[in-house]
This record gives C-alpha cells, sequence and structure tokens, in this order.
C-alpha cells in the first residue's frame, strides 16, 4: 500500500505523491492520468482538488526533495506557492529539517517552518523567485510595451490599471474597489485570457486586488488551467510586490502584509535587492486527509480501493479563519 494526502494552503487543495515511495515510479503520463483523475470533483476522490504534487528526488545542493506542479487540466505549473508550503512540511517531517530547498521548475527555493498560525495549524514560509516583469518571460504581446506596470489596458477594461509579473508563474493584477471585486469582470477576463487570445498566448494568472488598509490586502484570482481558487499562493506574492511598487504610501518592503484571500489569509514579505526581487509567502500546510492505495491501482488509474482517514487538522484551520472575521477590515 502507498500513502497519498490531501492537503490545502489557504483552502487552495491538492493531492501530495511521494514518487520516492514507490516501488516502481509512476511515468509522466500515468502521472498526468491520476492528476486528471483524482482532482476532478464528480468522479475523483474526496471531492477533488486544484492539482496533484508530485515529490521526487533531488541531486541538488542543500534540496531534501523537488516537486512538480499537475493541474487539473493536466498542464504543468512552473510553480505553487501554497503547494510549495504543503510540500515543505512533508519534507520537514520525513526527514526532521525545519529549514531547506526545495527544486522546482525554475529554481532550488528556500523554505522553513514558522510559529504555527494557530492552535494545530502548521506554518511554513517559502521563497517565492525569481521575478521578472520582461514580456518574454510572461509572455505577452501585442499591447505596445515591453513591460506592463501599473498600466491602463482599454482592450481588458475601460479604467482599471494592469501589472504583468512572473513569479515565475505568469500573473496579472489590477487593484479595484469593492464593487468590482465582486462583479463578473475577473470571471470574464480570466476565461477570455486562458482561451486562444492575442495577449497571453500561454494564459495567464489573473487576480484582482483590494487595498484594505497600510500592508493589507484582500486578493481574488482566476488560475491558468484551473479557474477560480479559494487562494494561489504565487498570485498572492505577486499582487504583494505590486502593491509595494505601484501604492507605496500604503506598502512597505521587508514589512509583513496580511494577505486576505477567500480561504484565509496569509503573510508575505517583499524584498529588493539591487533591483532583484524576492517574496516570503507565510501560511497554513494544512493536512486534512491520509489515503492508502494499492501501488498498482495508481498505475492503473483505479481509486476505487483507496481507504480513506480524516485528520483533526481541517477543523482547527477552520477555527482560525473564524478568527479572521474580527481582524478582517469590511
Amino acid at each position: 500500500m502507498v500513502q497519498l494526502l490531501k492537503v490545502h494552503g489557504s483552502q487552495n487543495k491538492f493531492f501530495i505523491l511521494d514518487q520516492t515511495a514507490l516501488q516502481t515510479k509512476l511515468s509522466q503520463p500515468e502521472l498526468v492520468a491520476l492528476a486528471k483523475h483524482i482532482t476532478e470533483p464528480e468522479t475523483g476522490l474526496l471531492d477533488g482538488a486544484d492539482g496533484l504534487l508530485v515529490i521526487d528526488d533531488s541531486d541538488h545542493p542543500d534540496t531534501l526533495g523537488s516537486m512538480q506542479v499537475i493541474n487539473t487540466d493536466g498542464s504543468i505549473a512552473s510553480m505553487c506557492g501554497n503547494g510549495l508550503r504543503t510540500v515543505s512540511r512533508y519534507l520537514s517531517d520525513k526527514f526532521g529539517k525545519d529549514q531547506f530547498k526545495v527544486e522546482t521548475m525554475d529554481s532550488d527555493l528556500h523554505v522553513h517552518r514558522e510559529a504555527d498560525l494557530a492552535d494545530n495549524v502548521p506554518t511554513f514560509s517559502v521563497e517565492i523567485s525569481p521575478v521578472t516583469f520582461a514580456k518574454e518571460t510572461l509572455p505577452f504581446d501585442n499591447l505596445g510595451t515591453d513591460t506592463l506596470i501599473n498600466k491602463a489596458v482599454p482592450e481588458f477594461a475601460p479604467g482599471l490599471k494592469f501589472t504583468a509579473i512572473s513569479v515565475p508563474n505568469p500573473h496579472l493584477i489590477s487593484f479595484v474597489d469593492e464593487e468590482t471585486m465582486h462583479s463578473k469582470t475577473l470571471g470574464q477576463l480570466g476565461k477570455m485570457l486562458n482561451d486562444p487570445n492575442p495577449y497571453f498566448p500561454d494564459g495567464v494568472n489573473f487576480s484582482f486586488a483590494q487595498i484594505l488598509d497600510h500592508n493589507t490586502l484582500f486578493v481574488r484570482t482566476y488560475e491558468r488551467g484551473v479557474g477560480f481558487t479559494n487562494a494561489c499562493g504565487t498570485g498572492m506574492s505577486a499582487t504583494s510586490l505590486a502593491f509595494c511598487l505601484n501604492h507605496p504610501e500604503m506598502a512597505d518592503f521587508d514589512e509583513l502584509i496580511s494577505v486576505y484571500n477567500p480561504g484565509g489569509m496569509v503573510k508575505t514579505r517583499v524584498h529588493s535587492r539591487d533591483d532583484t526581487f524576492s517574496i516570503d509567502l507565510i501560511g497554513n500546510a494544512t493536512f486534512t486527509h491520509k489515503i492508502e492505495i494499492p501501488e498498482a491501482d495508481l498505475h492503473a488509474n483505479d481509486l476505487e480501493h483507496a481507504q480513506v482517514t480524516e485528520t483533526d487538522e481541517q477543523p482547527a484551520y477552520l477555527r482560525f479563519v473564524e478568527s479572521l472575521k474580527n481582524q478582517l477590515v469590511k
């Protein structure tokens, strides 16, 4: 039998599969097929998820393992901040280390255990980098500019300004008022820019941000390859950087920023060194279920014999979310 985990960071839900625990590792086509099946809300497991996180060995210095992110549609994401926190916790528990690096598609990222946000809410800080603004890295085109930082794009939505940042996932961000935040605009633009379009040929993660107070945001994201999610870690990180750049009177570099989201809240810290940026993303790494399944069934993409055990961590996380209601500025 092999153990999988159902996990979440800010209610951004995933399954974790540790390839190193298998006698025979799943091939890439098998991993993609499993991801598409297990994350499906109707026919998958435990009402599905937003993706599959695949852990494997790494031969890079000071790394405890590698992480691959497979979206619900089978596409591969270069990074996932919420997912990285849960993978970091898994590797920390497995190897008994609280500070190390995890290999991701584009870079090896520093991670470390933090003080719990609340009782029984395990918390990790993960590095979000590299950061670029160049259109080739996102990529985008047909917008008449090589970088898009706090600029109007009438083709998207009149009256709004947009910032495009790669972290290295591509993100498009707009700071909006409460009415726009709860309008249909985010969903309409998110779908348009992730269907075939002349602006973002590979699609883009799209976030609306509402400034609540000094160093305080609410962020909602339409995620590439997924759709609306409870939270997007790299989205909240990129938005925090855009907050510091575009609204310096309201946001501070190297200070904690509270980022509320539909799934809870994280903290971020944005660093600027010699025109190079990085972000710390600090939030929960919650394990909600343990799943036992025969290894042969994983290769066959058969979930019928999975045995599920629920942990006690989700009630603790929900109590934490309930406590946030008193903090959130209306």
